[in-house]
């Protein structure tokens, strides 16, 4: 993993969020085109902390 790698929320199909570097959004496209995401993110402790927030906006279900 480069220095350089980006972070996003990825909305699963029951409601819960995971966090997944750029790497492996790309990797699986056509799974995850019709899920919500946010991002990217520019370390993996924003896009947790970012996830914590949009469990507490109800968008996320908690893990």
């Amino acid at each position: 993993m480069s220095l350089s790698e980006t972070w996003y929320i990825v909305k699963q199909a029951n409601g819960q969020c995971t966090i997944a570097s750029a790497s492996e959004v790309e990797a699986q496209p056509n799974e995850q085109s019709d899920q919500e995401r946010w991002g990217p993110f520019e370390s993996q402790q924003t896009a947790i902390a970012r996830r914590v927030g949009l469990i507490r906006a109800g968008k996320c279900n908690p893990a």
